[in-house]
């Protein structure tokens, strides 16, 4: 494929840019996941364990749901270099529940060439589950 006219330099990226990327969690996804990363926490798999925790259910993994962070950093910056990534993880989320991941770019970092994105998850409720930021270098 040819990428070319999708990259982004350096002037492209403006302070207050924004992308969202959403999708619906199944349990297809944390099937998957877990048998990519081996992550076999039973609060993920396990109903009968998770039902007896805070969370009442199995939650999807943390990591999981955070990688939709991937894609608006990739929106935001296409073609550059993920860099860094805070995370800070502040409700759970359950399969059935629609996650929007938005990252705005909030800083340029002109002597490093790098940007500076604030990145969020929402649900369908519009709750905050994930925070964070994220640095992409700009080749």
């Amino acid at each position: 494929m040819d990428y070319n006219a999708r990259i982004k330099h350096w002037d492209d990226i403006q302070v207050g840019d924004t992308e969202r990327f959403a999708k619906t969690l199944t349990q297809t996804d944390v099937t998957l996941w877990v048998g990519l990363t081996g992550d076999l926490n039973p609060v993920h798999i396990d109903k009968p364990y998770a039902e007896t925790t805070r969370f009442h259910d199995v939650i999807v993994p943390g990591l999981l749901v955070a990688g939709f962070i991937s894609a608006v950093m990739t929106q935001a910056t296409f073609g550059n270099v993920y860099s860094d990534q805070s995370l800070k993880f502040l409700k759970p989320v359950y399969v059935g529940d629609t996650i929007t991941a938005v990252g705005t770019v909030i800083e340029k970092i002109p002597e490093k060439h790098r940007v500076k994105i604030k990145t969020e998850c929402f649900n369908q409720r519009d709750e905050l589950v994930i925070t964070g930021e994220g640095v992409e270098y700009i080749l």
